[in-house]
């Protein structure tokens, strides 16, 4: 298809069903497609925090910042103010080959990592790691919630212990409960799950992967946790990380259940329960060797905006990260490369497009800052740091809009947000959606813990209103039916693989419209004097309401 005649379509796209109040800008679709391209080529190393994909991948985004006409909105440094961020972290890699293997009523198994199990660099402040027929401990999901009455550790005594624990809610499988029903809660998260098993003073943790509960197959744990690793610099690493952390899959989890005379399943439903009490596996033991590279870097976030002409000091935040996965192990094709594509150069790309409009239109009354945070493949670690350390107060900062892996095809006729959360900010979306010819439809799949998952929960846990929206699976090629297989195909086949790389055939039309609708939520914020709320009933609306004194 000739450039004109894919531009009039993409510009037939772009009308809006009702007539809005403001002229809405136009996006490009071959600009986004070019960008997206750019950052996921094999050149950009698969944009892995500290590597040569990193300087490639901060220069190209400065670049575009500066082209579409942002200002600086990093670091003041000198009086003035540079495009970046710096954002120290730990660096955490394993060395040479490591040995793990579990032993069995005296029978030692050796354990292959990355095919029966997947353990991450130790991040406890652990140079050497030597287990040795460690005792396994099965602890349910894992919970300790005094607020929801439960407690899966009923005292046990962890201390060198390895824990084994499921993935994901004790709701999970029947869908009703104290955690949500089918919806994740921060419990479910493997991340809470390493947490806890340190404040429990185990040893080491392993998560029981299995797909449903996890939301993806086990080629995106093995690619996620067999890499370089990395976190925030702590104090006391040791009470965030216990030594060992890492998963096994669940054929390997009934063996080792069954050797030590255990139902799997049948403990699983126990674990669903208050009643449930931890279960050492007898006769079953642990043991891991390796050596552990740990050094302190500094990664960047990069940081444009547009300054505001009245209340400056008042913010409006769009956040995307550039990070993927770098280099790791090889594909079936031998594809060394994790590229990325959608997650989440397709972010980036529309970070950059999204500074280009706000530049070339008038002047907003409130700042809006475009932020390109790192780490987020690590766990949020960019945003953590930036909610942490902000370069705009938090009290001021209106919302946090995030974009994260946005769907490059055609358009929908819905769209959605990373989880369930209550917030005036997604009721002002879903009101200008309407003028867009779309509806909202909840996550379609909460149990996947989502909004956990993207940037936006940094600053959520700040207190700021924050959304990561999604694009909708309702298609207007193919309607739902197509929408939902196409994500499916996406996380079994390309989420976390290097086979998440740019495809001709992207239209980008669908990113396009949305940008547009994206772009008047975030003007309509910089042009008011509007500050959004979180529901009476939010997690996150008493750590907001402590700074409303600084909002009058």
């Amino acid at each position: 298809m000739n450039r004109p005649l894919a531009a009039a379509i993409a510009a037939a796209l772009l009308v809006p069903v009702l007539a809005a109040a403001v002229e809405r800008p136009r996006f490009d679709p071959h600009r986004l497609s070019q960008e997206v391209k750019t950052l996921s080529s094999d050149a950009f190393e698969g944009r892995g925090p500290a590597t040569p994909g990193e300087t490639k991948t901060v220069d190209y985004v400065i670049a575009q910042f500066k082209a579409a006409g942002l200002e600086p909105g990093g670091a003041v440094v000198d009086g003035k103010r540079t495009w970046t961020q710096p954002v120290p972290l730990g660096r955490f890699e394993i060395v040479g080959a490591p040995s793990f293997a579990l032993t069995e009523h005296g029978k030692r198994e050796p354990l292959t990592q990355g095919e029966q199990i997947a353990v991450r660099a130790a991040m406890d402040g652990s140079r050497k790691v030597d287990i040795q027929d460690a005792p396994l401990v099965f602890v349910g999901y894992g919970v300790e919630a005094p607020e929801r009455h439960w407690d899966d550790f009923k005292g046990v005594d962890l201390k060198g212990k390895i824990g084994v624990v499921l993935v994901n809610d004790p709701d999970f499988e029947t869908g009703h409960g104290d955690f949500g029903g089918k919806a994740m809660t921060y419990y479910g998260r493997w991340t809470y799950k390493y947490e806890e098993a340190a404040r429990q003073g185990a040893l080491g943790m392993l998560v029981v992967h299995e797909t449903a509960p996890a939301s993806y197959g086990w080629a995106t744990v093995k690619n996620s946790n067999t890499n370089v690793q990395f976190d925030i610099v702590r104090e006391k690493p040791a009470a965030a990380h216990p030594t060992l952390e890492g998963w096994i899959q669940r054929d390997l989890a009934v063996q080792m259940f069954k050797a030590a005379g255990l139902d799997f399943d049948a403990l699983k439903k126990q674990a669903q329960t208050r009643a449930f009490k931890p279960v050492e596996l007898k006769g079953v033991t642990f043991s891991a060797k390796y050596d552990v590279d740990s050094k302190v870097i500094t990664s960047q976030n990069v940081v444009g905006r547009v300054e505001g002409s009245k209340r400056p000091d008042e913010t409006v935040i769009y956040s995307a990260h550039w990070d993927h996965l770098g280099i790791g192990a090889p594909d079936a094709k031998g594809d060394r490369i994790y590229n990325g594509a959608v997650d989440n150069a397709t972010g980036t790309a529309a970070l950059i497009e999204l500074g280009r409009a706000f530049a070339h239109a008038p002047r907003p009354e409130r700042t809006v800052v475009f932020l390109n945070v790192t780490a987020e493949e690590k766990g949020l670690l960019g945003s953590e740091y930036y909610a942490t350390h902000p370069l705009y107060p938090v009290a001021k900062t209106v919302a946090d809009i995030n974009l994260d892996a946005l769907d490059p095809n055609g358009p929908a006729r819905n769209f959605t947000i990373s989880g369930n959360a209550k917030l005036g900010l997604l009721d002002r979306l879903i009101a200008l959606a309407k003028t867009y010819g779309m509806s909202y439809a909840p996550d379609p799949h909460p149990e996947a813990g989502s909004f956990f998952r993207s940037d936006h929960f940094s600053f959520a846990k700040q207190g700021v209103p924050a959304i990561s929206y999604e694009s909708g699976d309702d298609l207007v090629k193919g309607g739902k039916a197509a929408g939902e297989a196409a994500a499916r195909e996406y996380t079994r086949d390309h989420y976390h693989q290097p086979s998440d790389e740019w495809q001709a055939s992207w239209t980008f039309a669908g990113m396009a419209h949305d940008l547009a609708m994206l772009y008047q939520l975030g003007d309509e914020l910089a042009n008011s004097g509007a500050w959004p709320e979180w529901s009476k009933d939010s997690e996150f609306r008493a750590v907001r309401e402590k700074t409303a004194d600084q909002r009058k």
